[in-house]
């Protein structure tokens, strides 16, 4: 009988012990689960506010080139290229991180697309209006756009820790028990590519 009472007993300890490391290890990654869903909200802020001046970029230019005569049809298509790759950006812009994967990626591709894409487009109207540098309005959204294109490193920057200080938290033992228990899994993280070391100057 008094073995009986001694295995119940081991059996409860275990099993508030269990209780307890479990929640605590739940309540851990569910922290920093919205650590990262909050680094990709802000990563989220910056994608937008380059959406939002791509525009106004494009009627400035527009606006400047009405006082030309001769149609720059490098101008014309490197705009064409640009409004493709606003239009795919726009769409895959995702306010919460992608589940998978595959999702991930098409995201950072759509936005890298489009960095390149503006910046064939600034290019091609430098060199199309040299002029144009002397605009208050062009020079103010240069401006704005060096600004952005430097916020957007900053807070991938930050998404990036999040993610790995997560990953991390999630894929070590004897967590990552909990964390299949409990569903957290890995999240995607930014594949670098060879300008990903400085933000892109943008110049006029």
């Amino acid at each position: 009988m008094k073995k009986s009472y001694i295995i119940i007993g081991v059996l409860v300890v275990l099993a508030l012990f269990a209780f307890f490391n479990g929640k605590s290890t739940y309540n851990s990654m569910m922290t920093l689960d919205q650590d990262v869903e909050q680094s990709w909200a802000q990563v989220q802020v910056q994608y937008q506010r380059r959406l939002d001046l791509i525009p106004n970029l494009v009627e400035t230019v527009k606006g400047y080139a009405k006082h030309e005569s001769e149609t720059f049809e490098n101008v014309t298509r490197a705009r064409a290229g640009l409004t493709d790759a606003y239009n795919e950006a726009n769409e895959a812009n995702s306010i919460a991180v992608p589940e998978n994967e595959q999702a991930f990626m098409k995201e950072q591709q759509s936005q890298d697309a489009l960095k390149k894409a503006l910046s064939i487009y600034v290019n091609a109207v430098r060199e199309a209006y040299p002029d144009l540098k002397a605009d208050t309005q062009f020079i103010n959204l240069q401006t704005q756009l060096e600004g952005t294109e430097n916020r957007i490193a900053t807070e991938r920057g930050r998404y990036t820790e999040a993610v790995r200080t997560y990953n991390v938290a999630v894929k070590r033992f004897p967590a990552n028990i909990w964390a299949s228990i409990f569903g957290f899994k890995a999240k995607s993280q930014f594949q670098a590519d060879a300008e990903a070391a400085k933000a892109p100057t943008v110049t006029f």
